[in-house]
């Protein structure tokens, strides 16, 4: 429940209330009258509320969520987890969702014809005539394309789409090197006034798929190589505040990748913001698949949404539908949902990601191929017999482990590196031309599937990064191949794993790679492409050290040190200075060193938090997966009883003699113990009244709140002998009383009234 004021003077605008994700199955009432359900946790919804308000006075909604049915199979937090908006408008006004910018580039990208596409919806009473004014404006704010339409007209309750072209000389392409970011202004006139305002962010770019060449931006050949990932990050679950959502799209970036996979559900709005902005190719997927009325409304909804979004390639209907692609309702399903969705939007494809039957069931009618891992099938035979179809890995194993971790410890939910699905899948794909690329299972670790591990671990081992978006050794696998700079990393710490010889692994793109310990040589090695290099190495602490060299020529080197015990934590925070607009977030990154300032890698000590200051900490994490620990603070309320009232009789109000702590009160009687019709016999009386409670342990951010009603007139009270508030009017309404934890006492407290 949230209680929301509605000025008088928004008495006859249109006033929704928009959801973008609620999990799940949400039902909202405004002031009483029932809204509407939404069934799914990952589209957005909007009710009109225009009709239920109270027009200058205190409104309340109401939301019920239920997610005691889960949608899918890992974990998907629960509630009101993204964005609510608020949203008043003229009765004129553009739809929810309603326009749509499609490029085409001609003369070598020289010139970009847009086609803009304005759904205008009335919702007044009467036909409405109006003038429609759009702007296109660069990212430094200045037009470079307008157009007005004036005299047009929109009866009463309809809505209707209006298309103009525009024509653009030399454009500034949206690409992954130089994301660049045009803005449609769209504003909506009646009789020279301005009733309706809607900015529309897009890109300028291209996309073709070919079934030979694999994908192009812009007319370049751009491989993709992608990630998939859950909305789910330590600390904050799946509420993921915008910044954060930014964070992981540049961890991502660092290691090279290009591209990720919203599996398996539309993202955040605020996650294709981030894509559009930094340069990151979005696969778009819809949750499941159908073709009743539901199913199709939430495709509709996914792409209306984000067809505006230069990130956004691909459409995907939905992920291994088991039930289906194995058989003949698979591609009838398949093909009437992509349909549906090319009458929506004809600028992208559609794909599916499909675990098997590529060449007889759901895969076989897709406009783009999405294969999930190569262990599936044959994907040159597929290739061979549907050479028309463009084709891109929607999946592929990634290598298993825990970060940090070398040895196998099951019993406490951890696991080191298993297999090298990583270099088997890009090796795989990068030499295969008629493949787009492929998407890695997963960038970020995610909760629940911890296969092949079982309790105590209760997250997944398949990241690149673990849940808090710290690297694992695989990343600088990827970071060596996707791209450019000299990439050289040692795998693992050497403060030793209780083993004689150790597997050293160095992953690098140098052509050449040497390898000491405390000085000497263990030789030197040729890297093949796309490969990575392993030295058997005999355990002594002390320094390990690799160099790359490109030409016989040193170009990078990185050292691993046996390090001391811990004595220091280090903290590193991506932003020090926050907006004071409670949206703006700083991810601080916590390491622990030793005396020489080294990360000390095999370090578990237990770490509190304590922030001051105008901020709240929302939430932490370590990336352990077998780590129970709350990972935020829950305000948790205690209510303690007062006990043991007693009463004395007093002079006058002032006499504060008998409220100090130590009395002795064996003497008084019980407090209120005159039955109840003598009461009058207190009428006139003044009385000191006393008790006790007992205090838990407390600390400094422990909020203590008397909640009392006067039980004399004209009532004074103390605490340990210490006033607390002074004539208080019986009937106030008002009387909590913030206690000062200075006139407290762990144990046993007294408390005394005064009236």
């Amino acid at each position: 429940r949230k209680h929301f004021y509605i000025p008088a003077s928004d008495l006859g605008r249109k006033i929704f209330i928009h959801f973008e994700g609620v999990h799940r199955d949400a039902q909202v009432w405004v002031n009483g009258f029932y809204c509407g359900r939404n069934h799914s946790g990952y589209y957005g919804f909007e009710y009109d509320i225009t009709d239920y308000l109270n027009y200058g006075g205190n409104n309340v909604i109401a939301v019920r969520v239920d997610a005691s049915m889960e949608e899918g199979w890992y974990y998907e937090g629960a509630g009101i987890y993204r964005h609510v908006w608020l949203i008043k408008t003229s009765p004129l006004h553009v739809a929810r969702y309603g326009t749509f910018v499609a490029c085409q580039l001609l003369n070598q990208n020289r010139k970009a014809l847009l086609r803009v596409g304005t759904t205008i919806q009335n919702d007044g009473r009467n036909d409405a005539t109006f003038e429609l004014k759009e702007e296109i404006l660069n990212a430094q704010g200045k037009i470079i394309a307008q157009r007005e339409q004036q005299q047009l007209m929109l009866p009463a309750g309809q809505k209707r789409e209006w298309v103009s072209q525009f024509e653009i000389n030399d454009p500034q392409l949206w690409s992954l090197e130089n994301p660049y970011l045009h803005k449609l202004q769209t504003r909506i006139y009646q009789n020279g006034i301005l009733v309706d305002s809607y900015t529309t962010h897009f890109g300028i770019r291209s996309i073709r798929f070919s079934p030979d060449s694999g994908f192009f931006l812009n007319g370049q050949h751009v491989i993709i190589k992608g990630t998939n990932n859950h909305q789910d990050h330590a600390g904050v679950g799946t509420a993921i505040p915008d910044a954060l959502q930014e964070y992981r799209i540049k961890i991502l970036k660092s290691m090279g990748s290009n591209a990720i996979r919203t599996s398996h559900n539309p993202p955040s709005p605020a996650l294709l913001d981030a894509c559009d902005r930094l340069g990151m190719l979005v696969l778009d997927e819809n949750r499941l698949m159908g073709i009743n009325e539901e199913h199709l409304n939430y495709l509709c909804d996914m792409i209306q949404r984000d067809r505006n979004h230069p990130s956004v390639i691909l459409w995907s209907l939905g992920n291994e539908e088991w039930g289906i692609e194995c058989n003949e309702k698979g591609p009838r399903i398949g093909l009437t949902m992509q349909d549906f969705g090319s009458r929506i939007d004809t600028t992208r494809p559609f794909t599916a990601a499909c675990s098997g039957c590529w060449d007889t069931g759901t895969g076989s009618i897709l406009q783009v191929m999405g294969y999930n891992y190569i262990v599936h099938g044959n994907i040159d035979e597929h290739h061979r017999l549907f050479p028309w179809q463009p084709a891109v890995g929607t999946e592929e194993s990634n290598t298993i482990g825990t970060r940090g971790i070398y040895v196998d410890d099951e019993e406490n939910g951890r696991i080191g590196p298993r297999s090298l699905g990583t270099e088997i899948g890009w090796r795989f794909y990068s030499q295969r031309p008629f493949l787009a690329g492929l998407f890695y299972w997963t960038g970020f670790d995610y909760r629940g599937e911890p296969n092949p591990l079982k309790w105590p671990a209760v997250s997944s081992q398949y990241g690149i990064v673990d849940l808090c978006g710290f690297p694992k050794d695989i990343f600088y696998y990827l970071k060596s191949w996707w791209t450019q700079d000299p990439v050289l990393h040692i795998a693992p710490h050497w403060n030793g794993t209780g083993q004689d010889s150790i597997n050293v692994t160095v992953y690098s793109n140098c052509e050449q790679v040497e390898l000491f310990l405390n000085g000497k040589s263990l030789g030197k090695k040729n890297m093949e492409k796309n490969s990575h290099l392993v030295w058997m190495v005999k355990y002594k602490p002390g320094r390990l050290e690799a160099a790359g060299y490109n030409g016989n020529k040193p170009v990078a080197r990185q050292v691993v040190e046996t390090t001391g015990s811990p004595v220091q934590i280090k903290l590193q925070a991506d932003k020090t200075i926050l907006r004071n607009d409670r949206q703006e977030v700083s991810i601080v990154n916590i390491t622990v060193v030793d005396s020489k300032g080294r990360v000390v890698p095999t370090a578990q000590n237990m770490l509190r938090f304590n922030l001051t200051g105008p901020a709240r900490i929302i939430g932490v994490g370590n990336g352990d997966p077998a780590s129970h620990e709350p990972e935020q603070f829950l305000e948790s309320i205690q209510r303690i009883a007062i006990n043991n009232l007693k009463e004395a009789t007093i002079t006058s109000l002032a006499d504060t003699s008998l409220t100090p702590f130590e009395i002795d009160h064996s003497t008084w009687k019980d407090a209120f113990s005159i039955k109840h019709k003598d009461w009058r016999t207190y009428t006139d009386s003044l009385i000191t009244v006393r008790g006790e409670f007992y205090l838990p342990e407390f600390t400094d951010n422990t909020r203590i709140t008397l909640f009392s009603k006067s039980i004399l007139e004209n009532q004074s009270i103390f605490i340990n002998g210490h006033r607390l508030a002074t004539h208080i009017i019986r009937d106030d309404p008002n009387q909590a009383f913030l206690i000062d934890r200075k006139i407290l006492k762990q144990g046993r407290n007294v408390i005394a009234f005064v009236g």
